[in-house]
């Protein structure tokens, strides 16, 4: 007997946060062939830097974030 999409999706829906977003990218990955993945990062990547030539967007140094988040933490 071969499930239904409802029954998948239920169940689905059962699992933690962290495995549902596991299994959506697993399944992302499984209908994107390679070539589209590229591509819609390169189109990503475009976007973030036009982003940083055009002044949208303000850097942050990683040593500041790590700095931060080592205080959350502690």
């Amino acid at each position: 007997m071969s499930l239904t999409y409802q029954q998948v999706a239920q169940a689905a829906m059962q699992l933690r946060p962290d495995e549902r977003v596991d299994l959506a990218e697993k399944l992302w990955v499984s209908v994107e062939t390679p070539e589209a993945i590229a591509a819609a990062w390169d189109e990503e990547i475009a976007r973030r830097v036009a982003q940083l030539e055009a002044g949208e967007v303000e850097t942050v140094p990683a040593e500041q974030v790590i700095a931060e988040l080592r205080t959350q933490l502690v």
